[in-house]
């Protein structure tokens, strides 16, 4: 008889070492929990004894923060990274020198804040805090971390002053994370840059000190996050969240008088402001976005091509826009020859680009959208217009929309007439916005739902589940079946949009953004069918099973069940609680049901 274990799992348990790995990391990653749960908890503030734990609940928020400033004779360069052990390699510095300041062509004066991300170096061993990737497992899957990339967030000053050789202080504050909290760092900095631009190092030192007090960033709880006397109170949002939907955190009680700032997101930026100029083609964007099309933004500033490179990302939430995207790109970028190349087909990826330079180094990009200053709220900029790429010649060519690109589905005039009746009637941008987002999410559900429901159908049936056989395989996703379910199953069913909503879908299934939605559910699925298995072999009756068998084949049932409760704690898998506790139970039983000189040696493998 075959024994339990899906294929790569072994035979025996790799022993106590491994064990003993788990083991630490959960007591390590209680300690990272701990050691931000409490926010008065002064006493270990002096960390000099605490070594590297001492910024583990930074390090939880935080990658560090970077202060650049420009020097005469070498240019941009960091000036102060804090904490001081914070690693980054020299082309990581390089990238944060030049993507933390304007190009000098933007003209920004005074104070500017904006995002930009950028590839992290190779071959960068991963920290130990890496550990509270444990809370990403809950995050919405647009919200989780991507390991191979980092933000930047910046805060710059530029001002008269005649006592400088170049006649300007200039000056960019920058937190560096991996976190795509944008809206919580840009009012962070808000917070803490204005003053630090006073008061200097001693200053930032006390702002991080505070950070390093933060309890963890758990996603769905309350969190009370103080900064330099400033509280901010925010919630990060859960998977399991209803989409479109922001719990707002409320002032209830009277505890909560000393909160100062009040955040209804951690993420999402001013959609309406974003897509303002544009939004008479809003959907074909949403298009090019989910196709995963190779897209320039062309602003005036980095603010601009920052907030609108994220917000055509957001658009298509909450899918997860799987490729590349640079908020703000220069010249001076790392991937600067290999995003511009003309020896092959432009790459899916957005950038934001604000030099002149671009419009010719990438006038062979087929979708390139061209905007002026970004209005404030309750102004409405001329709607742009789309027109051919051959028309772009330089980046004082008007604003417009330059592509060739024929949109699949008609064009949804009700929004529009919406939007524009708000412009008319002096409708708050956020109210514009919640509008906006409502129709890209209806937009992108109504498009994921045929899709998500033919992927459910590749689950097999709980009944095929067998304990003593390792759990079945996903039935294959075969294109051509899933177009024939789109006759009855299809978008008509939520959508009243019109046009070639199969055309769109065969384009979509060649899309880096289907190779990655794709790869997350089955990955998903095949941790639902894992766990699936574990219960089938919690409902067996295992010491009867073990009377018909013999010694070395109970031995290695027990190694092989230590190694599923493994794989459930390491993979984070869609187990119940009872469920491991029950499966516990019979290993016990197993062991103890065996001669003296096993049990001495099983037991030594703890977990039990």
């Amino acid at each position: 008889m075959a024994l339990l274990g899906p294929a790569g799992l072994g035979p025996g348990s790799r022993g106590p070492l491994d064990e003993a790995v788990v083991a630490a990391e959960g007591r390590e990653a209680a300690a990272l929990e701990a050691a931000g749960a409490a926010l008065e908890d002064d006493e270990e503030d002096d960390g000099r004894g605490r070594g590297l734990l001492r910024w583990d609940s930074f390090s939880a928020w935080l990658h560090c923060v970077c202060v650049v400033g420009f020097d005469l004779e070498l240019g941009q360069a960091v000036e102060v990274i804090y904490p001081q052990h914070s690693k980054l390699t020299d082309k990581e510095k390089t990238n944060i020198c030049y993507l933390s300041f304007p190009d000098s062509n933007s003209g920004c004066l005074g104070d500017t804040q904006f995002c930009f991300r950028f590839r992290q170096s190779s071959g960068r061993r991963v920290s130990l805090h890496c550990l509270l990737d444990q809370f990403d497992k809950d995050l919405p899957v647009y919200l989780k971390k991507d390991p191979a990339y980092f933000y930047g967030y910046v805060y710059f000053r530029q001002v008269r002053d005649k006592t400088l050789k170049r006649g300007y202080f200039q000056k960019s504050l920058v937190l560096i994370s991996k976190l795509p909290y944008i809206h919580f760092f840009h009012t962070v900095l808000k917070q803490i840059a204005p003053e630090y631009f006073e008061k200097n190092d001693p200053y930032l030192e006390a702002a991080c000190n505070d950070v390093d007090r933060w309890p963890a960033p758990v996603p769905g709880k309350t969190l009370h996050l103080p900064i330099m006397g400033v509280v901010m109170k925010v919630r990060i949002p859960t998977c399991h969240d209803k989409p479109g939907t922001t719990q707002i955190v409320q002032l209830t009680q009277q505890s909560d008088t000393n909160i100062s700032v009040i955040l209804p997101t951690v993420h999402e930026v001013d959609l309406f402001r974003c897509f303002c100029p544009v939004f008479f083609h809003s959907q074909m964007l949403w298009e090019l976005v989910l196709l995963g099309e190779p897209l320039v933004v062309m602003a005036p500033s980095p603010s601009e091509s920052s907030e609108t490179v994220l917000a055509l990302v957001n658009c298509i939430s909450p899918l997860k826009y799987f490729s590349d995207f640079r908020p703000y790109f220069t010249i001076h970028d790392s991937e600067f020859k290999e995003y511009t190349t003309r020896t092959q087909a432009p790459p899916s990826v957005i950038l934001g680009v604000t030099n002149p330079f671009f419009a010719k180094t990438l006038q062979h990009w087929p979708h390139i959208i061209r905007i002026g200053d970004l209005k404030p709220a309750g102004e409405i900029p001329k709607q742009v217009k789309v027109k051919k790429l051959k028309n772009l010649k330089t980046l004082d060519s008007k604003p417009g929309v330059y592509t060739s690109y024929k949109p699949y589905l008609n064009r949804d005039e009700e929004i529009i007439k919406q939007l524009q009746k708000g412009v008319q009637q002096k409708r708050p941008s956020e109210a514009q916005s919640v509008i906006l987002r409502r129709y890209f999410l209806e937009l992108t559900q109504s498009f994921i739902i045929p899709l998500e429901r033919y992927v459910a159908s590749l689950m097999p049936l709980q009944k095929s589940i067998s304990p003593w056989k390792s759990p079945p395989q996903l039935r294959q996703f075969l294109p051509e079946e899933f177009m024939k379910t789109l006759e009855k199953t299809g978008p008509q069913l939520t959508s009243r949009i019109k046009g070639d909503w199969i055309g769109l879908y065969r384009h979509f299934l060649k899309s880096p953004n289907f190779d990655g939605w794709f790869k997350t559910r089955r990955k998903e699925m095949t941790q639902k069918l894992e766990a699936l298995h574990l219960e089938a072999l919690c409902e067996e009756d295992l010491l009867l099973w073990i009377q018909k068998h013999t010694e070395v084949e109970t031995v290695d049932l027990v190694l092989k069940l230590k190694n599923k409760l493994l794989q459930a704690d390491r993979e984070h898998l869609p187990v119940k609680p009872d469920t491991v506790e029950k499966l516990r139970t019979h290993i016990d039983a197993i062991i103890l049901a065996l001669p003296e000189d096993l049990q001495g040696i099983l037991l030594k493998t703890g977990m039990t």
